[in-house]
């Protein structure tokens, strides 16, 4: 378990740095002010590695590698690419249902809880300003 624990780590400090790292370049040779284009790439380019990286590593009998590449790696470098890959296993169980609630409730409520954190926090710092 600690060995598991340490892999995911060492594969999320990796895969943060690369997301920092693919941010600040997307950033400086494709500026955009308005649109997220660092983000929006690397969620992208996450979820196409890590459906390549399952196949590969089921198909040759390598899922012991997962913690460190997918939970910990790709998990670091975007979230979003673990996201696709539970969405992409519903829908390949023919569970299409099941994806579009998860998507749904992922997108929505996700981002209804983030309107709800600056809503939260925009009102205890107004209460006791610095």
């Amino acid at each position: 378990m600690l060995s598991t624990v340490l892999q995911v780590a060492l594969g999320g400090a990796i895969g943060a740095s690369g997301r920092y790292l693919a941010g600040v370049w997307i950033g400086h040779n494709f500026p955009s002010h308005q649109f997220p284009l660092g983000v929006i790439a690397v969620n992208i380019l996450g979820s196409f590695i890590m459906g390549a990286l399952v196949v590969f590593l089921g198909q040759r009998g390598l899922t012991h590698w997962n913690a460190l590449l997918a939970t910990g790696m790709l998990g670091g470098f975007t979230t979003f690419s673990s996201f696709s890959l539970e969405t992409w296993r519903l829908m390949d169980t023919g569970r299409y249902d099941l994806a579009i609630t998860y998507v749904g409730l992922s997108v929505v409520v996700s981002i209804i809880a983030l309107i709800g954190g600056v809503h939260v926090m925009r009102t205890v710092l107004a209460a006791f300003p610095a």
